[in-house]
């Protein structure tokens, strides 16, 4: 199966330019790399040594496969170090690095609602673990944190920007995701205000496309295997929820911006400003991709499901954009059509 469109892997590429140079016989560390996120970066990194970098980076890529599939990237290259282990736990890691990501965690609700305590670990042991690493070698470090941290934002503070503080519950049905993210981003704080690790915070919105898992269960994976298996599609709760959607493309280019030239210490917005639409809205965007109709009905939410979701979601961009040159360019129905074409030729239909 594969994974990726070439030509999105060619676009990321392009689109980082001279910035890749960085990252030139540099070594790099990658938690989470068998996630939808992890993937995009590994088949990044081998696009870059294969044809940009004077010298190629080196790679070691953990995970634990709790929500991914094992082996996921694991061809054959000397460039790169494929070792499966839960992060919450002792790292016991050979050679210096220059680059620590932690991209690992359980995003989709679904998950993180069967596995809350390794989703509150991974965002705040396994932070701790890796940002002792990254301080041990002097590395940039970027945590993944989540748009999750805005909680259900009071509507003056939409499109939200990193400066606002968010509206999220300590002990409610998110709480292990959303709260695990807040926490990881506070030991960010705490190493590089203390000790000096240059780290840097990632809130991405709503990335979709190529290689997400039928069994994901977020909004686009749900739909798009609904519409392979030629099911109506369920709409949870009033299906009023806004948000905007944020392609992979655009998403990988300003993860990597913030990787490569972020201001130490500082936490960016990565998503795409707009348009921000309803789930209802994001359907006839899906029927104007497609090219017909989608049938479609209201549904309670699934006890699977956590409660407690917020009502809007869109993010303020200006503080990558002045700081790092990051725009999204992907218009959303040209995300849909790439997506959904993936998905015609990858989904069984039966998720």
């Amino acid at each position: 199966m594969s994974l990726f469109l070439p030509t999105d892997i060619e676009e990321i590429v392009g689109r980082i330019g001279g910035d890749a140079a960085r990252l030139s016989g540099k070594r790099i560390l990658l938690a989470g790399g068998g996630g939808f996120l992890g993937r995009y970066f590994v088949e990044t990194f081998r696009r870059l040594n294969g044809f940009v970098l004077d010298k190629p980076c080196h790679i070691t890529v953990l995970d634990s496969f709790i929500t991914s599939e094992s082996g996921v990237g694991q061809a054959e290259d000397a460039n790169f170090e494929f070792v499966e282990h839960d992060i919450v736990q002792p790292l016991d890691i050979d050679g210096t690095y220059d680059y620590v990501v932690h991209a690992a965690g359980i995003a989709s609700p679904y998950y993180y609602r069967a596995y809350p305590l390794q989703a509150l670990e991974v965002s705040t042991i396994g932070c701790r673990n890796l940002l002792e690493l990254a301080k041990r070698d002097d590395a940039r470090f970027v945590f993944f944190s989540s748009s999750e941290v805005y909680g259900d934002p009071d509507p003056k503070h939409v499109p939200m920007a990193e400066s606002y503080r968010g509206n999220v519950a300590t002990a409610g049905p998110r709480a292990c995701y959303d709260e695990g993210k807040r926490a990881g981003e506070t030991m960010c704080h705490i190493f590089h205000d203390s000790f000096g690790v240059h780290t840097n915070c990632i809130r991405p919105f709503n990335v979709y496309g190529p290689g997400m898992s039928e069994t994901d269960y977020r909004v686009l994976p749900n739909f798009a295997s609904c519409i392979a298996g030629d099911r109506p599609v369920n709409i949870y709760g009033s299906g009023n929820q806004t948000r905007t959607y944020c392609y992979i493309t655009d998403a990988i280019v300003g993860f990597s911006l913030v990787m490569l030239k972020g201001v130490a210490g500082a936490i960016y917005n990565i998503g795409a400003p707009e348009p921000e639409v309803s789930v209802e809205k994001l359907l006839d965007q899906m029927e104007s991709a497609l090219g017909r109709s989608i049938a479609r009905q209201s549904v309670e939410y699934p006890d699977s499901y956590p409660g407690d979701e917020p009502q809007r979601r869109c993010p303020d961009i200006r503080k990558a954009h002045l700081q790092l040159g990051y725009s999204a360019e992907v218009a959303l129905a040209e995300g849909l059509k790439r997506f959904l074409d993936w998905t015609a030729d990858h989904y069984t239909g039966d998720a």
